[in-house]
């Protein structure tokens, strides 16, 4: 090939690199180009890699806020409120800026802050003044403590009138209970759950507890888009989800019954020291409970006292009943025909198997008639009526009278009870009310068959619920049944007006002028790690009273354990309960309106508290005096800051008031204070008391007209 040949040779091989690489770029200028379109539509679609592009900015420009749902009302018979939604404040004070640039007012007079504070907290200016002057230099704000925390509205408002530079407050969600102590254990208890946006009430105890769901509500929310700056995009519109309040409980509670109720339990609790104490008065036709206590107790404010006692005794505690039972007894024999009122018997004791049985007085009566066995509270007795009947039919009649299952009430943990049936030995026993526990409640519900004329009657602390959708749920009147006959129930109670009335009865300290009364008195046995306890005080006593006994519209049973200060018969300590109850529920049925507030022979006058926070001390002094309630003073400011009770609380005449003042605490004069009393004084101090010995207080750790010191400690009163 010559020279020229392999130029063009060359030239065309080099044209032809020049036309496939050409090619092959605009293939490939293709392809990507038909990858970026595809890639494009893909995108304008939403999605990338399956995730979704418009979720993800909206998620990360969307703002939610949530609308915190107000839990709902707890309601006494009459729709007074028991419990509400609250909120509590906690104040702070800035006194450093919070970053660079920052413009929140600080705390610029702090001798002036702490004056003024000091007038409204239950801190001195001087330990106001450490906190505002922390000794590190890179605190920023300070609290108060607990003095600072908890506080009300009427205070936080009081605290904000004054504009005091660099003082705030933040906000907590809290339950606001009109009464300290009235029925705590029944009404419950509530804590909050989570913080912040995200906090929650929920009911850990009773019927805050067991209405939880309902109480509750649920809560809402607020979504909107928002910028960098957490401003709303002009383009967005708000969306919200309303917040759905709780709903309402309706109780059966008599209020004015109630804290009358609280106040003799009191009373009981400090001079006789017992160990437990329980009253329920129940409605004998309808099974409501009218007014039901415990003792320990708590405050249901501020949670003093849950410690000494966690559990609703009514429903939790199961416990032998003693001779309160033998009112079942007598009425399965009267009803089962095994009854002959004119046989007559050893008392004393009796032989069941290889076991001896004892009357609580163990010489006995010599031969009695089987009609003085109830009357004399005889365990022979109603033993020999249990072999009269046989084991089997004993054993249905208490099985139908509900022993040994829950009845049902709407408190939570009710316990079932045990019956022991096992020998002729624990079979006997329950006769006379030991072998078998039992629960309050289940008393109630067994003893209702008799007041109710055989018919017997599931107690009940709720009358209605009203859900936020407007649902109403009732809570009537239930039976289960007739479980005697009506004359059986009318021979029972006729029994009881004896117990009362004869002279061979052991229930005399119940006797009642003018009042209809049948009772059943009752001494059992505790167990203990090696049998029973011994000793005079070592029982449960108690006593179920039915009035008027002909034909009953109340039910009234308390129980008492181990009094400690044993200075007067168990009957005698109850009656003081008793009697006055018993008086002022017939004469609540019997007055006016007007005349509803006068209710016992004892001057035991109700009414609702006036309110005095915000006068003057002297003034609020007069009012309270000429209303006839016993004032003490805490502090010697010029003006009232606090006041317990609080304004439209119910109080007795003759109650103790406390008005804490602006300024600096100082303590009363606490003699002859009662624990209730002090236990108000360390409400509305916010320090801890502690009271030793039972009885009245009659000497304090702190003089009267002494600075309550403001550190740690517990400031101690003596009782006599």
């Amino acid at each position: 090939m010559n020279k020229q040949s392999k130029q063009r040779f060359s030239k065309s091989r080099l044209r032809m690199n020049r036309q496939v690489f050409g090619v092959l770029i605009l293939v490939i200028t293709l392809v990507v180009f038909c990858v970026f379109v595809y890639r494009f539509c893909v995108i304008s679609g939403g999605y990338v890699d399956a995730h979704n592009l418009k979720k993800s900015r909206l998620t990360q420009e969307t703002r939610t806020s949530v609308l915190q749902a107000q839990r709902g009302s707890i309601v006494d018979a009459n729709g007074n409120t028991i419990a509400t939604a609250s909120k509590t404040y906690s104040i702070y004070a800035v006194i450093r800026p919070l970053y660079s640039g920052d413009k929140e007012k600080l705390v610029t007079d702090k001798e002036r802050t702490a004056t003024e504070l000091a007038k409204y907290l239950p801190l001195a200016k001087d330990k106001i003044l450490v906190y505002l002057n922390p000794t590190s230099k890179k605190t920023k704000q300070v609290e108060f403590g607990s003095a600072g925390s908890g506080l009300s509205l009427a205070i936080k408002q009081q605290i904000s009138k004054l504009k005091l530079p660099g003082i705030h407050f933040t906000s907590e969600s809290s339950r606001l209970y009109e009464d300290d102590i009235f029925a705590s254990h029944v009404i419950g208890q509530t804590t909050v759950k989570g913080t912040g946006d995200d906090a929650t009430i929920v009911g850990t105890m009773g019927l805050e507890k067991y209405f939880n769901s309902l109480l509750s509500g649920k809560n809402g929310h607020t979504s909107s888009q928002v910028d960098n700056y957490g401003y709303q995009l002009s383009t967005s519109k708000a969306q919200t989800v309303a917040a759905k309040n709780g709903g309402t409980v309706y109780t059966t509670i008599n209020s004015n019954l109630q804290n009358y109720l609280e106040s003799l339990m009191s009373n009981v609790q400090t001079e006789y020291d017992p160990k437990e104490m329980t009253a329920v008065l129940m409605n004998a036709k309808t099974g409501a409970i009218i007014a039901a206590s415990q003792r320990p107790t708590f405050s249901l404010q501020t949670g003093d006292g849950i410690s000494d006692m966690w559990r609703d005794a009514l429903v939790q505690d199961a416990y032998e009943p003693g001779s309160v039972m033998k009112i079942m007894t007598l009425s399965a024999a009267i009803n089962s025909g095994h009854y002959n009122p004119n046989e007559y018997y050893q008392s004393g004791s009796i032989q069941v198997g290889d076991t001896t049985l004892y009357d609580w007085n163990r010489s006995g009566w010599g031969t009695i008639p089987l009609s003085e066995a109830f009357t004399r509270s005889s365990n022979v007795g109603m033993v020999k009526l249990e072999e009269d009947m046989g084991s089997s039919t004993w054993h249905h009649y208490l099985k139908k009278f509900g022993f040994g299952k829950k009845t049902g009430v709407t408190l939570p943990s009710e316990n079932p009870g045990t019956l022991s049936f096992s020998n002729s030995t624990t079979q006997a026993t329950t006769a006379y009310g030991q072998g078998v526990n039992v629960t309050v409640m289940q008393m109630l519900q067994a003893m209702s068959a008799v007041s109710n004329n055989g018919v017997m009657l599931k107690p009940r602390i709720i009358s209605k619920t009203v859900a936020a959708n407007g649902t109403v749920t009732k809570y009537g009147k239930q039976t289960e049944g007739r479980i005697i006959k009506s004359s059986t129930a009318k021979d029972v109670r006729k029994a009881m007006v004896q117990v009362v009335q004869s002279d061979i009865g052991t229930g005399g300290a119940y006797k009642m002028d003018g009042v209809d009364v049948g009772v059943k008195t009752g001494t059992a046995q505790i167990a203990g790690n090696n049998g029973y306890l011994t000793g005079a005080s070592n029982y449960i006593f108690s006593v179920a009273g039915m009035v008027p006994s002909k034909n009953p519209k109340y039910l009234l049973y308390i129980t008492m354990k181990q009094p400690q200060n044993y200075t007067k018969s168990a009957e005698e300590m109850m009656a003081e309960i008793f009697k006055p109850l018993i008086t002022r529920a017939l004469a609540l049925d019997a007055a006016s309106d007007d005349a509803a507030n006068t209710t016992t022979t004892e001057d035991t006058t109700s009414a609702k508290m006036v309110a005095v926070t915000n006068k003057s001390t002297s003034a609020a002094q007069s009012e309270l005096t000429n209303a006839g309630y016993n004032v003490a003073t805490v502090g010697t400011g010029s003006k009232v800051v606090q006041q317990l009770p609080v304004a439209g609380q119910t109080a007795l005449n003759g109650s103790r008031v406390l008005l804490l003042t602006n300024g600096a605490m100082t303590m009363p004069d606490v003699s002859g204070w009662s624990k209730s009393d002090v236990l108000k004084l360390a409400q509305i101090t916010g320090k801890k008391f502690k009271l030793k010995g039972s009885g009245y207080a009659s000497a304090q750790s702190i003089k009267a007209g002494a600075l309550i010191p403001d550190t740690g400690g517990t400031i101690t009163f003596t009782a006599q």
